[in-house]
């Protein structure tokens, strides 16, 4: 015990050593507990007993002389078995032996550090040589080792370029192997360390190197801590060597392997990544270093990758934060999964509207960037809280809400924490859509305006438009050139005070306008009048240019629709009360035409009033209970919104015969299929109207003429003369009014107190006016009939059911003969039965003088389309004198 106080400052050794002794006195098993201990205590002193005063080197003497008792048997013992291995390395085979028959080929000397005296200079030449011979010893590379794992150059290992690392040509293959395993941190350290050092544009990338700098920071511990654990065993190997001692230090360059091999596998994954990322930025970053952590079964590497994600995707939660509580985008390098579009990215486009709010054009999902810890759901639920959240900002104007929302709400994201972000997401959607909806509904009243545009532009308001139309109808007549919109205006301001629609909100009115469209040569008042609402923003995020487009296209359908019945009614009206009076003195003459006329009118007026119901009901109303059921959905967002609205519109156009097209071989376009025949029917319909007008302007010219004639007859017959004389019978068959004026002046008077002389260019021309009149009535009927036809084997052939319906409304007593027109377009339709070869020339003519005849108006007096100026005057006279019989 005491000298182990004399040997060691530290008592820690007594006390071990006091404990050791109580232990071994405790055990009944040795008896010989003083002689065990002797003989340890001798062992232990014999390694000190050397009597060599030069204790630098030790000596090894060549076995090959001596026998297992000799001397140096003990030595070799020691050296073969001593912890930290051979003092030295063999030498290899190829190496010359020296001349001499000394004993310097087996005596091998290893210097120490411990050794501080002078040596010879032969002896120190002849240690150097050997060493040159052998390569570095095993304690050499150990010294240069923790050099090499940081990248740096030493004595004995050299880096020539960023990837290559130069070894001693002399070392055997176990050590060269284990140097080759021990490079490989190495290279990749002097990689990675570049990689960090290098300068990146992107948030994401720079989070990464900083990353992998923390990674190598940590590895740099770990070279600091083996580095001091190589330097103690070689210093112990030092002493151990200097004392004549068995080293116990127990470095070795196969424990380096083991040790750094947790460290390699570091490097390599991150050396993996940096290999990845060089075309990759922000979202499809994260998702590759989210591969190795979902994709990889080993657990290290998961872990690994865990750890990496958890400071690569701080910016991205920062980004994602900013966005759902404050709405605004804060990604300067386009890291993001939401971008924001420049201005003249929809200029690009002229067919596009310019972006009238922040909700349609300024922000756009980047599907690309959506990184694979989050679903696509996920990314776009918060590609809209951040979207409406600016949209309620800038569009609504209520950033006041959104800033006290910011600092009530907002909480800090990171990566793992998946309960925590799924929560605020779900919070942050339910409170930032309630908003919105609630500022689109009430404060900017969106049904209101949808119900006006309904009520005033789908004509759903009937006592408004029939108002409109009956003050219209008068000035729509004339050229579109003579319009001026004060007029229009005037009257739409008569029309609103004239029907309910005055109980509206003044609001509401207040966006109600009347315009004329763009007009072209010939077009009347009603080819270029239509009625405009107007709103404002933000409901024009939902009732967009491109929705007032569709409202205004069918508007004006519509409203074409609405004349062609009003002026059919009113020709209707006409023929009914002139059954009762006027045309009633001329049916002997005239019956068969007006029940013919009749017949046809009543056709029509049937056909107009089943298309009339079937787009504002079956069409309008049905899409409209869609859209109001969806608008007042409890989870219904502005999205919805836009796509319910969108969907109304195009079920509109669609079943309204407003969208279906198709592929035109004559001119080589697409053209509407139903469009085109149903404008055709209309002006078709329009000029059967002006020629039943014309009809009804001839009868009561005949009318007229038979009651001046009767007059006469009854007042010569008052007079005692006679009724008729053969001068008024010649003066009635005259075939040129000059020459009957001529002979009535020649004849000094007449003896009817009715001049005739007007009239008598009427009973003149009856031959040919009636005749035409009846040809063109004939062939109008003709060509509507087999248009209808047409319409009906088209409707016939939809798959739309509601479409269908329509032709089996019209055709509801199979009247009508539908069909399929045939593929080559408009070249030539089929006829009907009984139809002349000319019948496709007569109702182009047919069709030609109706759009005339619908844009043009007679002069002075004359009704439009009717047979004469004289025809006009019998007709306003005739309108003036209520027969009584």
């Amino acid at each position: 015990m005491d000298q182990v106080l004399r040997e060691n400052d530290s008592p820690d050794k007594a006390v071990q050593f006091s404990n050791l002794y109580a232990r071994l006195l405790t055990q009944p098993v040795l008896s010989q507990k003083w002689s065990i201990l002797y003989l340890l205590h001798q062992l232990g002193d014999s390694n000190l007993e050397d009597d060599d005063p030069t204790p630098d080197t030790v000596r090894r003497p060549d076995s090959r002389g001596a026998g297992l008792g000799s001397p140096g048997d003990g030595q070799v013992f020691k050296d073969a078995f001593a912890s930290a291995g051979l003092p030295r390395l063999p030498l290899q085979k190829t190496q010359p032996k020296p001349r001499s028959g000394s004993e310097a080929p087996t005596e091998r000397r290893i210097q120490t550090r411990a050794s501080k005296k002078p040596e010879t200079a032969q002896d120190g030449d002849t240690e150097t040589e050997n060493i040159n011979a052998a390569g570095p010893t095993e304690s050499a590379l150990l010294r240069d080792l923790p050099f090499t794992l940081q990248g740096l150059s030493s004595t004995n290992l050299h880096f020539s370029s960023l990837t290559t690392l130069d070894l001693p040509p002399t070392l055997p293959l176990p050590i060269v192997s284990l140097l080759h395993t021990l490079a490989e941190p190495s290279l990749l350290y002097r990689s990675l360390s570049k990689f960090v050092e290098s300068r990146n544009e992107g948030l994401i990338g720079q989070s990464l190197r900083s990353a992998i700098g923390s990674e190598l920071r940590s590895y740099l511990g770990l070279i600091a801590t083996l580095e001091g654990e190589i330097r103690r065993a070689i210093t112990s190997l030092d002493v151990n060597e200097a004392q004549g001692r068995v080293g116990k230090a127990g470095v070795t360059l196969k424990r380096c392997v083991i040790w750094t091999r947790e460290a390699t596998m570091g490097l390599r994954l991150m050396s993996l990544m940096v290999d990845e990322s060089t075309s990759r930025k922000g979202g499809q970053l994260i998702s590759m270093i989210h591969r190795f952590s979902t994709s990889h079964g080993d657990p290290f590497v998961g872990a690994f990758a865990e750890r990496m994600l958890s400071h690569v995707t701080r910016p991205f939660y920062d980004m994602l934060r900013q966005w759902i509580y404050d709405g605004e985008l804060s990604d300067p390098y386009h890291e993001f999964f939401v971008i924001e579009q420049d201005s003249h990215d929809s200029a690009e486009d002229p067919r596009r509207p310019p972006a009238t709010s922040v909700w349609e054009e300024k922000y756009k999902l980047d599907e690309g960037m959506i990184p694979s810890i989050v679903t696509e759901e996920f990314a776009r639920k918060v590609f809209l809280i951040g979207k409406s959240l600016n949209f309620i900002r800038y569009g609504c104007g209520d950033s006041a809400w959104v800033e006290a929302y910011c600092k009530e709400a907002s909480r800090e994201l990171r990566y793992g924490d998946t309960a925590t972000l799924e929560t605020s997401i779900d919070k942050a959607y339910k409170a930032t859509m309630a908003r919105l909806i609630y500022l689109i509904d009430d404060k900017f009243q969106l049904f209101k305006h949808l119900n006006a545009l309904k009520r005033y532009l789908l004509l759903g308001q009937g006592d408004f438009i029939a108002l409109l139309m009956e003050s219209l109808s008068t000035n729509l007549d004339r050229p579109a050139g003579s319009q001026y919109r004060h007029t229009l205006t005037a009257q739409l301001e008569h029309a609103i005070r004239g029907s309910n629609a005055q109980f509206d909100s003044p609001d509401i009115l207040r966006r109600l306008d009347a315009r004329l469209t763009e007009m072209e040569k010939g077009d009347t008042g009603w080819d270029v009048f239509t009625l405009e609402y107007k709103v404002d923003a933000p409901v024009d995020v939902i009732i967009t240019p491109w929705a007032n487009r569709q409202y205004l296209k069918i508007f004006n359908l519509l409203w074409r629709v609405k004349r062609v019945e009003f002026a059919l009614g009113s020709t209707w009206r006409r023929c009914m009360t002139g059954a009762r009076g006027v045309l009633a003195v001329v049916d002997a003459k005239m019956s068969r035409d007006w029940k013919t006329a009749r017949c046809a009118i009543a056709e029509m007026i049937h056909f107009v009033n089943q298309l009339q119901y079937y787009i504002l009901f079956e069409v309008i109303e049905a899409s409209w209970d869609q859209l109001h059921s969806t608008i007042h959905k409890q989870d219904c967002t502005l999205d919805d919104l836009i796509e319910a609205h969108t969907k109304y519109l195009k079920a509109i156009t669609h079943k309204g015969l407003l969208g279906s097209t198709r592929h035109n071989s004559t001119t080589g376009h697409r053209e509407d299929v139903f469009t085109t025949q149903l404008h055709e029917l209309l002006k078709i319909m329009l000029a059967y109207k002006e020629a039943v007008d014309g009809l009804y302007s001839f009868s009561v010219a005949e009318f007229t003429r038979r009651q001046e004639l009767s007059a006469k007859i009854e007042t010569r017959t008052a007079q005692g003369k006679w009724g008729l004389t053969e001068k008024d019978e010649e003066d009635l068959n005259l075939p040129n009014p000059f020459y009957k004026n001529q002979s009535s002046n020649q004849a000094g008077g007449s003896d009817s107190p009715f001049p005739i002389s007007g009239l008598t260019l009427t009973a003149n021309n009856d031959d040919a006016m009636l005749p035409a009149l009846r040809k063109r009535l004939t062939d109008l009927s003709a060509d509507f009939k087999t248009r209808v036809n047409n319409l009906l084997g088209d409707l016939i052939v939809q798959p739309d059911v509601d479409m269908k319906f329509l032709a089996v409304v019209m055709n509801f007593n199979d009247v009508y003969t539908p069909r399929k027109r045939r593929r080559e377009g408009h070249r030539g339709e089929k006829k009907t039965p009984g139809q002349g070869g000319e019948m496709s020339k007569a109702a182009s003519r047919t069709v030609s003088a109706a759009e005339q005849t619908g844009k043009g108006k007679e002069k002075e007096n004359g009704k439009p389309g009717g047979g004469g100026g004289a025809i006009g005057a019998a007709t306003k006279m005739a309108e003036k004198k209520v027969p009584m019989k």
